[in-house]
């Protein structure tokens, strides 16, 4: 049974995604499943550190776009979500190629939603996991 309460489509993130910081820092989404989401970031100029490593807090962006969008569609239309807390480890740098991110809902109810991303570089190695918990609201 899928979690998406709204209908979604690689073309409808990709619009929702449009003109945010998450297009600027070129995030893409690759995939929706049945109960998750994926999309990746580029490490480039546009993402890295000084030192040459992806910045954490692009990891993070990754992060809190995939949670948020995932809260939006797994909420009842006229509802969305806004974020309340978000966390990362960092656990391994990387220095170029992309980070793919995959969130999956650790709890979906009729007021919070929390959200597990796992992100990972192009050898499937675990570079930081996050997790964000997000409050449903009725749209204004």
């Amino acid at each position: 049974m899928s979690l998406w309460k709204k209908p979604i489509s690689l073309e409808l993130l990709t619009q929702t995604n449009a003109n945010t910081a998450g297009s600027h820092l070129g995030i893409e989404f690759t995939e929706v499943g049945e109960d998750y989401l994926r999309a990746r970031v580029p490490v480039d100029e546009r993402t890295r550190q000084p030192f040459g490593i992806l910045h954490g807090g692009v990891s993070v962006v990754l992060a809190e776009t995939l949670g948020s969008i995932g809260t939006y569609f797994a909420c009842p239309e006229g509802h969305r979500g806004v974020g309340l807390d978000i966390n990362a480890n960092h656990i391994r740098a990387v220095s170029s190629g992309w980070v793919t991110g995959t969130a999956r809902p650790v709890h979906v109810g009729r007021t919070t939603q929390v959200w597990q991303i796992d992100m990972v570089n192009d050898a499937g190695q675990i570079t930081c996991v996050s997790r964000i918990t997000m409050a449903v609201l009725a749209n204004s």
